[in-house]
Protein backbone atom coordinates (compact mmCIF):
# COMPACT_ATOMS: atom_id res chain seq x y z
CA UNK A 1 0.00 0.00 0.00
CA UNK A 2 1.30 3.32 -1.15
CA UNK A 3 2.08 6.48 1.96
CA UNK A 4 -1.15 8.08 0.29
CA UNK A 5 -2.93 5.01 0.51
CA UNK A 6 -2.13 4.64 4.00
CA UNK A 7 -2.43 7.71 5.22
CA UNK A 8 -6.64 7.70 3.72
CA UNK A 9 -6.85 4.53 5.56
CA UNK A 10 -5.53 6.42 8.95
CA UNK A 11 -7.91 9.46 8.57
CA UNK A 12 -10.92 7.11 8.20
CA UNK A 13 -10.11 5.11 10.81
CA UNK A 14 -9.19 8.25 13.17
CA UNK A 15 -12.83 9.81 12.13
CA UNK A 16 -14.52 6.19 13.09
CA UNK A 17 -12.85 6.25 16.35
CA UNK A 18 -13.82 9.88 16.77
CA UNK A 19 -17.45 9.16 15.92
CA UNK A 20 -17.26 6.23 17.99
CA UNK A 21 -16.07 8.14 21.02
CA UNK A 22 -17.86 11.18 21.02
CA UNK A 23 -21.61 10.23 21.63
CA UNK A 24 -23.91 12.47 23.31
CA UNK A 25 -24.70 11.77 27.06
CA UNK A 26 -27.89 12.72 28.76
CA UNK A 27 -28.84 11.66 31.86
CA UNK A 28 -30.96 11.92 34.89
CA UNK A 29 -30.23 11.65 39.06
CA UNK A 30 -32.12 12.35 41.65
CA UNK A 31 -29.10 13.30 44.21
CA UNK A 32 -31.28 13.51 47.70
CA UNK A 33 -29.76 17.48 47.57
CA UNK A 34 -32.69 18.89 49.41
CA UNK A 35 -32.18 19.62 53.20
CA UNK A 36 -34.83 19.94 56.25
CA UNK A 37 -34.86 23.99 55.67
CA UNK A 38 -34.31 26.76 53.62
CA UNK A 39 -30.90 27.26 53.24
CA UNK A 40 -28.92 24.23 54.63
CA UNK A 41 -28.28 22.75 51.23
CA UNK A 42 -26.14 25.99 50.51
CA UNK A 43 -24.17 25.68 54.26
CA UNK A 44 -23.62 21.72 53.42
CA UNK A 45 -22.21 22.83 50.01
CA UNK A 46 -19.86 25.14 51.25
CA UNK A 47 -18.07 22.43 53.86
CA UNK A 48 -15.25 22.13 53.10
CA UNK A 49 -11.81 20.15 54.12
CA UNK A 50 -12.57 17.60 57.24
CA UNK A 51 -15.91 19.13 57.58
CA UNK A 52 -16.47 18.54 54.16
CA UNK A 53 -20.10 16.67 53.24
CA UNK A 54 -19.73 12.98 52.75
CA UNK A 55 -23.27 12.82 50.73
CA UNK A 56 -22.57 15.13 48.68
CA UNK A 57 -18.94 14.29 47.69
CA UNK A 58 -20.29 11.34 47.21
CA UNK A 59 -23.04 12.83 44.65
CA UNK A 60 -20.07 14.55 42.69
CA UNK A 61 -17.98 11.79 42.29
CA UNK A 62 -20.89 9.62 40.86
CA UNK A 63 -21.68 12.30 38.65
CA UNK A 64 -17.66 12.61 37.62
CA UNK A 65 -17.46 9.13 37.13
CA UNK A 66 -20.59 9.24 34.35
CA UNK A 67 -19.84 12.46 33.04
CA UNK A 68 -22.84 13.56 31.23
CA UNK A 69 -23.15 16.51 28.86
CA UNK A 70 -26.69 16.97 29.75
CA UNK A 71 -27.98 16.40 33.15
CA UNK A 72 -31.40 16.97 35.07
CA UNK A 73 -31.10 16.68 38.63
CA UNK A 74 -34.47 16.28 40.71
CA UNK A 75 -35.13 16.44 44.26
CA UNK A 76 -32.45 19.68 44.08
CA UNK A 77 -33.19 22.18 46.53
CA UNK A 78 -34.18 25.61 44.59
CA UNK A 79 -33.60 29.23 45.76
CA UNK A 80 -34.65 32.74 44.66
CA UNK A 81 -30.77 33.67 43.58
CA UNK A 82 -29.25 30.42 42.81
CA UNK A 83 -26.98 30.21 45.00
CA UNK A 84 -27.02 26.54 45.90
CA UNK A 85 -26.89 25.10 42.18
CA UNK A 86 -24.00 27.43 41.79
CA UNK A 87 -22.15 26.35 44.54
CA UNK A 88 -22.90 22.22 43.62
CA UNK A 89 -21.61 23.36 39.89
CA UNK A 90 -18.27 24.85 41.00
CA UNK A 91 -17.88 22.04 43.39
CA UNK A 92 -17.89 19.95 39.86
CA UNK A 93 -15.49 21.94 38.16
CA UNK A 94 -13.20 20.83 40.80
CA UNK A 95 -13.82 17.67 39.89
CA UNK A 96 -13.24 18.37 36.57
CA UNK A 97 -16.63 18.51 35.44
CA UNK A 98 -17.33 21.83 33.06
CA UNK A 99 -20.92 22.80 33.09
CA UNK A 100 -21.01 26.34 31.91
CA UNK A 101 -24.86 25.86 31.01
CA UNK A 102 -27.43 25.69 33.76
CA UNK A 103 -31.31 26.12 34.30
CA UNK A 104 -33.45 26.20 37.17
CA UNK A 105 -36.89 27.54 37.80
CA UNK A 106 -39.10 27.90 41.46
CA UNK A 107 -40.73 24.51 41.26
CA UNK A 108 -44.34 24.17 42.90
CA UNK A 109 -42.78 22.09 45.69
CA UNK A 110 -43.21 24.17 48.78
CA UNK A 111 -45.30 26.52 46.85
CA UNK A 112 -48.04 27.82 49.74
CA UNK A 113 -51.36 27.72 48.64
CA UNK A 114 -52.56 29.29 51.78
CA UNK A 115 -55.61 26.37 51.23
CA UNK A 116 -56.40 22.88 52.87
CA UNK A 117 -55.61 20.96 50.79
CA UNK A 118 -55.50 18.01 52.37
CA UNK A 119 -58.45 18.32 54.28
CA UNK A 120 -56.65 17.90 57.37
CA UNK A 121 -58.31 21.32 59.37
CA UNK A 122 -55.08 22.44 58.76
CA UNK A 123 -53.65 25.05 56.47
CA UNK A 124 -49.76 25.65 55.03
CA UNK A 125 -48.59 22.52 56.43
CA UNK A 126 -46.42 20.78 53.58
CA UNK A 127 -49.48 18.34 52.04
CA UNK A 128 -50.88 21.72 51.64
CA UNK A 129 -48.62 23.44 49.25
CA UNK A 130 -48.62 23.03 45.46
CA UNK A 131 -46.19 20.24 45.84
CA UNK A 132 -44.87 18.91 48.82
CA UNK A 133 -42.18 20.96 50.73
CA UNK A 134 -41.80 22.10 54.42
CA UNK A 135 -40.73 25.65 52.31
CA UNK A 136 -40.38 27.06 48.88
CA UNK A 137 -38.24 24.89 46.61
CA UNK A 138 -37.80 22.08 48.35
CA UNK A 139 -36.90 19.14 46.06
CA UNK A 140 -36.89 20.99 43.33
CA UNK A 141 -35.44 20.48 39.53
CA UNK A 142 -31.99 22.08 37.93
CA UNK A 143 -30.27 21.28 34.17
CA UNK A 144 -26.69 21.31 33.79
CA UNK A 145 -25.40 20.84 30.29
CA UNK A 146 -22.46 21.65 28.54
CA UNK A 147 -24.61 23.27 25.67
CA UNK A 148 -26.62 26.55 25.62
CA UNK A 149 -29.76 26.10 27.03
CA UNK A 150 -33.25 27.96 25.84
CA UNK A 151 -35.60 29.00 25.40
CA UNK A 152 -37.03 26.76 28.23
CA UNK A 153 -41.10 26.58 28.20
CA UNK A 154 -42.53 26.38 31.75
CA UNK A 155 -45.31 24.40 32.42
CA UNK A 156 -45.31 24.48 35.94
CA UNK A 157 -48.48 26.29 36.24
CA UNK A 158 -50.90 24.79 34.65
CA UNK A 159 -54.02 23.65 36.39
CA UNK A 160 -54.66 19.67 37.36
CA UNK A 161 -57.99 20.31 35.87
CA UNK A 162 -57.17 21.81 32.58
CA UNK A 163 -55.45 18.86 31.06
CA UNK A 164 -57.67 17.06 29.07
CA UNK A 165 -59.72 13.29 30.50
CA UNK A 166 -58.12 14.04 33.49
CA UNK A 167 -57.74 11.52 36.36
CA UNK A 168 -58.52 14.13 39.87
CA UNK A 169 -60.76 13.06 41.98
CA UNK A 170 -63.79 15.35 43.15
CA UNK A 171 -62.05 18.28 45.64
CA UNK A 172 -64.10 21.02 46.73
CA UNK A 173 -64.37 24.05 44.37
CA UNK A 174 -61.76 26.25 45.76
CA UNK A 175 -59.38 23.68 45.63
CA UNK A 176 -60.12 23.15 41.84
CA UNK A 177 -59.55 26.27 40.77
CA UNK A 178 -55.86 26.35 42.44
CA UNK A 179 -54.73 23.01 42.25
CA UNK A 180 -51.36 23.13 39.23
CA UNK A 181 -50.65 19.74 37.94
CA UNK A 182 -47.42 19.08 38.61
CA UNK A 183 -45.28 18.40 41.89
CA UNK A 184 -42.74 19.99 40.87
CA UNK A 185 -42.14 20.96 37.50
CA UNK A 186 -42.79 20.01 33.51
CA UNK A 187 -39.95 21.53 31.63
CA UNK A 188 -39.36 21.37 27.68
CA UNK A 189 -35.69 22.58 27.77
CA UNK A 190 -34.47 23.41 24.19
CA UNK A 191 -30.52 22.61 24.38
CA UNK A 192 -28.70 23.13 21.16
CA UNK A 193 -26.17 20.84 20.54
CA UNK A 194 -24.04 20.99 16.83
CA UNK A 195 -26.16 23.51 15.64
CA UNK A 196 -29.30 21.30 16.05
CA UNK A 197 -32.19 21.69 18.96
CA UNK A 198 -33.07 18.60 20.99
CA UNK A 199 -35.96 19.35 23.24
CA UNK A 200 -35.37 17.66 26.55
CA UNK A 201 -38.61 17.10 28.54
CA UNK A 202 -38.18 17.71 32.55
CA UNK A 203 -39.97 16.23 35.03
CA UNK A 204 -40.62 15.03 38.72
CA UNK A 205 -43.16 12.93 39.56
CA UNK A 206 -45.13 12.56 42.43
CA UNK A 207 -45.34 9.08 43.95
CA UNK A 208 -48.23 7.66 43.45
CA UNK A 209 -48.38 6.45 47.37
CA UNK A 210 -49.34 8.15 50.71
CA UNK A 211 -52.88 9.29 50.06
CA UNK A 212 -56.17 7.81 50.73
CA UNK A 213 -59.25 5.79 48.97
CA UNK A 214 -59.39 8.74 46.93
CA UNK A 215 -55.81 7.57 45.42
CA UNK A 216 -54.67 11.14 44.63
CA UNK A 217 -51.19 11.10 44.36
CA UNK A 218 -51.48 7.94 42.04
CA UNK A 219 -54.32 10.03 40.21
CA UNK A 220 -52.28 13.15 40.07
CA UNK A 221 -48.82 10.87 39.36
CA UNK A 222 -50.40 9.35 35.96
CA UNK A 223 -51.66 12.42 35.09
CA UNK A 224 -48.41 14.49 35.45
CA UNK A 225 -46.99 11.93 32.56
CA UNK A 226 -50.40 11.99 30.56
CA UNK A 227 -49.89 15.73 30.61
CA UNK A 228 -46.51 14.75 27.86
CA UNK A 229 -48.94 13.01 25.47
CA UNK A 230 -50.32 16.68 24.32
CA UNK A 231 -46.95 18.33 24.37
CA UNK A 232 -44.62 16.21 22.37
CA UNK A 233 -42.56 18.16 19.96
CA UNK A 234 -41.81 18.23 16.51
CA UNK A 235 -38.13 17.90 16.82
CA UNK A 236 -35.66 15.38 18.34
CA UNK A 237 -36.77 15.07 21.85
CA UNK A 238 -35.77 13.14 24.93
CA UNK A 239 -38.29 13.04 27.96
CA UNK A 240 -35.97 12.41 31.71
CA UNK A 241 -36.81 12.46 34.95
CA UNK A 242 -37.81 10.55 38.52
CA UNK A 243 -41.26 9.26 37.21
CA UNK A 244 -41.73 7.27 40.65
CA UNK A 245 -43.78 4.88 38.69
CA UNK A 246 -42.18 1.20 37.64
CA UNK A 247 -44.66 -0.67 35.48
CA UNK A 248 -44.32 -3.83 36.67
CA UNK A 249 -43.57 -3.51 40.29
CA UNK A 250 -45.04 -0.12 42.09
CA UNK A 251 -48.25 1.11 42.99
CA UNK A 252 -50.10 3.21 40.78
CA UNK A 253 -51.80 3.80 37.51
CA UNK A 254 -48.96 2.87 34.86
CA UNK A 255 -51.08 3.35 31.77
CA UNK A 256 -49.70 6.88 30.56
CA UNK A 257 -46.32 5.61 31.09
CA UNK A 258 -47.28 2.82 28.65
CA UNK A 259 -48.91 5.50 26.33
CA UNK A 260 -45.62 7.33 26.54
CA UNK A 261 -43.36 4.46 25.24
CA UNK A 262 -45.47 3.97 22.16
CA UNK A 263 -43.44 7.33 21.32
CA UNK A 264 -40.24 6.75 22.38
CA UNK A 265 -37.47 3.85 22.52
CA UNK A 266 -36.95 2.30 26.15
CA UNK A 267 -33.26 1.56 25.49
CA UNK A 268 -33.64 -0.59 29.16
CA UNK A 269 -30.56 0.38 31.17
CA UNK A 270 -29.17 -2.40 33.43
CA UNK A 271 -26.32 -2.26 35.69
CA UNK A 272 -24.59 -5.45 37.97
CA UNK A 273 -25.81 -3.34 41.34
CA UNK A 274 -29.58 -3.61 40.79
CA UNK A 275 -29.26 -7.45 39.24
CA UNK A 276 -27.06 -8.58 42.41
CA UNK A 277 -29.44 -6.86 44.81
CA UNK A 278 -31.76 -9.67 46.26
CA UNK A 279 -33.41 -10.80 49.78
CA UNK A 280 -36.95 -9.82 51.08
CA UNK A 281 -39.38 -8.50 49.40
CA UNK A 282 -36.93 -7.61 45.90
CA UNK A 283 -37.49 -11.53 45.51
CA UNK A 284 -41.11 -11.33 45.18
CA UNK A 285 -41.23 -8.62 42.31
CA UNK A 286 -41.81 -8.90 38.13
CA UNK A 287 -39.86 -6.86 36.83
CA UNK A 288 -36.19 -7.23 35.53
CA UNK A 289 -34.07 -6.15 39.30
CA UNK A 290 -31.05 -5.45 36.59
CA UNK A 291 -32.80 -2.25 35.42
CA UNK A 292 -33.97 -0.97 38.69
CA UNK A 293 -32.78 2.99 39.83
CA UNK A 294 -34.17 2.86 43.31
CA UNK A 295 -32.73 1.05 46.24
CA UNK A 296 -34.87 0.90 48.94
CA UNK A 297 -35.22 -1.31 52.25
CA UNK A 298 -35.15 -4.64 50.99
CA UNK A 299 -37.20 -6.06 54.12
CA UNK A 300 -40.29 -3.68 53.49
CA UNK A 301 -42.16 -2.48 50.12
CA UNK A 302 -41.62 -1.00 48.07
CA UNK A 303 -38.34 -2.37 48.00
CA UNK A 304 -35.73 -1.77 44.36
CA UNK A 305 -38.03 -0.13 41.50
CA UNK A 306 -37.22 1.11 38.67
CA UNK A 307 -38.54 4.95 38.79
CA UNK A 308 -35.94 6.98 37.32
CA UNK A 309 -35.75 7.10 32.92
CA UNK A 310 -34.43 8.81 30.17
CA UNK A 311 -36.58 8.21 27.22
CA UNK A 312 -35.26 9.27 23.62
CA UNK A 313 -37.88 10.22 20.95
CA UNK A 314 -38.41 6.63 18.10
CA UNK A 315 -35.65 7.64 15.82
CA UNK A 316 -32.91 8.59 17.49
CA UNK A 317 -29.90 6.34 17.27
CA UNK A 318 -29.09 5.10 20.90
CA UNK A 319 -25.49 3.83 21.34
CA UNK A 320 -25.77 3.03 24.56
CA UNK A 321 -26.77 3.23 28.31
CA UNK A 322 -26.64 1.92 31.87
CA UNK A 323 -27.51 2.70 35.44
CA UNK A 324 -24.52 3.58 37.65
CA UNK A 325 -25.03 1.13 40.44
CA UNK A 326 -21.80 -1.40 40.90
CA UNK A 327 -22.33 -4.29 42.16
CA UNK A 328 -19.44 -4.03 44.55
CA UNK A 329 -15.97 -2.47 45.61
CA UNK A 330 -15.74 1.09 46.55
CA UNK A 331 -18.17 2.70 43.62
CA UNK A 332 -20.62 0.52 44.56
CA UNK A 333 -20.43 2.26 47.99
CA UNK A 334 -20.04 5.70 46.91
CA UNK A 335 -23.24 5.11 44.65
CA UNK A 336 -25.17 3.80 48.23
CA UNK A 337 -23.75 6.56 50.03
CA UNK A 338 -25.06 9.61 47.96
CA UNK A 339 -29.07 8.88 47.35
CA UNK A 340 -31.21 5.81 47.35
CA UNK A 341 -31.55 6.32 43.63
CA UNK A 342 -28.86 5.41 40.83
CA UNK A 343 -27.88 7.96 37.79
CA UNK A 344 -29.52 6.62 34.96
CA UNK A 345 -27.71 7.80 31.14
CA UNK A 346 -28.08 7.35 28.02
CA UNK A 347 -25.25 7.93 24.87
CA UNK A 348 -27.14 8.96 21.70
CA UNK A 349 -25.58 9.26 18.23
CA UNK A 350 -25.74 13.06 17.12
CA UNK A 351 -23.87 14.13 14.49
Amino acid sequence: MGIRALAGAALIAALGTYAQADPLRIATYSPDLSRDGPGLLLRDLGRTGKKADPQIAAVVRVIAETRPDILLLTDFDWDYEGRALAAFTALLAEAGLDYPHRFAARPNAGMATDLDLNADGRQNTADDAQGFGEFPGQGGMAILSRHPIGPVTEYTDALWRDLPSHLMPPLPEDVTAARRLSSAAHWDATITVANRPLHLLAMAATPPVFDGAEDLNGRRNHDELAFWLNRLPDQAFVLAGNLNIDAQDSEGRPEALTRLMAHVTDPMPRSAGGAAAKGGVNDGQKGDPALDTGDWPDDKPPGNLRVDYVLPQKGLKVLDSGVFWPADGPLAQTALAASAHRLVWLDLEWP
